[in-house]
């Protein structure tokens, strides 16, 4: 069995991505720096969450996903040195489930490693992260609730840093629990370094650059996403979030739009700084290993003045969305007009569709 295990379990929208991207791209020099990232591919580690989280519907997935966490487990057993399993969906476990993941790893020794940020910013990138994910919901009616069901991710469940150490501090000791605070001042590897220092790779023998950062949307353009979202009934499939809504249409075509950037709602706000100054409180009050500065888990007294969501007005949607369908008809000519030899699984689509439209003109 693996000698120690780094358990990297979020918080989501902590530049986890980018973490990720880093050592997926390069898993044999991770070899060689003596840590085995487990499994066949990265979704690996998502499907294994979902086992470990035991979320539902598992007459609709595949043996390949079912099996995610027994795989991951096999390749530990077989590896003599660390390994890595990485993925912010594990911050939403119960205490009970985190106590069986770690149970499931014996003998290896399971160090924790939290990567984190301060809530308002958090909050923010979370809410438009579930618009990506096809979520309607307002900001106004975001995040009024803790969820009690581990299946929920996009919730202050696997957001709020307290609730979450709580938890899987009845699995893994204090001691062996490693928070990095999210410097956002710093220079963008700044993260990378302190997280490959923490699991014992040497950060500069990795390629960063073809990592990048996951944008934010303007507030108006966050608007229009949700209300598109509104209309996407069939979207249903993971790869129909991934491929079409999150990076299609917003990573591609309205985050670069740069936006104005904007605030919830003042109750939420200071619903964020309270949470921001109970984690440190807790974080104070154990011997949890933390590999940075803890200022940066703290809510600013003061803030720039921004607009919130709710202030976004019809008439903005329009432009917005106009000059959308302008952007989307120039992308629907340039796949039709594609040679079919570079054709990617869009542009099939697209060709089938093509096949399909002149006969019923």
């Amino acid at each position: 069995m693996a000698r120690s295990v780094y358990f990297h379990i979020g918080l989501p929208k902590t530049a986890t991505t980018y973490l990720q991207t880093i050592c997926w791209a390069a898993p044999d020099q991770m070899r060689r720096d003596g840590v085995l990232l487990p499994g066949r591919e990265r979704r690996d580690h998502l499907w294994a969450s979902r086992v470990v989280r035991e979320e539902g519907r598992r007459g609709r997935r595949s043996q390949r996903e079912l099996t995610a966490w027994d795989r991951i487990r096999e390749d530990l057993a077989s590896w003599p040195q660390d390994g890595l399993i990485s993925h912010e969906f594990f911050a939403a476990a119960s205490a009970e489930q985190a106590q069986r993941a770690v149970a499931d790893l014996a003998p290896a020794e399971v160090h924790l490693v939290v990567t984190a940020r301060e809530p308002l910013g958090l909050f923010t990138a979370s809410w438009q992260e579930s618009l990506k994910n096809r979520s309607t919901t307002p900001m106004a009616d975001y995040g009024r609730t803790t969820s009690d069901r581990p299946s929920d991710t996009w919730n202050w469940r696997a957001l709020d840093l307290r609730l979450v150490l709580e938890r899987w501090s009845e699995a893994v000791p204090p001691e062996r629990i490693h928070v990095l605070p999210l410097d956002r001042s710093a220079p963008r590897d700044d993260i990378w370094r302190r997280f490959a220092g923490v699991v014992g790779l040497d950060a500069d023998a990795y390629d960063t650059s073809q990592s990048f950062p996951n944008e934010s949307m303007g507030v108006v353009e966050a608007e229009v996403l949700r209300r598109v979202n509104q209309h996407l009934g069939s979207f249903n499939r993971a790869f129909d979030k991934g491929v079409y809504i999150r990076s299609f249409l917003a990573d591609e075509r309205l985050v670069p739009r740069r936006g104005e950037p904007f605030w919830p709602l003042p109750d939420q706000v200071e619903d964020c700084r309270a949470r921001g100054e109970a984690a440190l409180a807790y974080l104070a009050s154990r011997p949890f290993d933390v590999v940075g500065d803890v200022a940066h888990l703290q809510v600013p007294a003061s803030l720039p003045p921004r607009r919130t969501p709710d202030s976004v007005t019809d008439t903005e949607v329009a432009e917005v969305a106009t000059e959308l369908v302008a952007v989307l008809l120039g992308d629907v000519r340039e796949l039709r007009t594609a040679r079919r030899g570079d054709e990617g699984p869009a542009e099939r689509a697209v060709s089938r569709w093509r096949r399909w439209w002149p006969s019923r003109r």
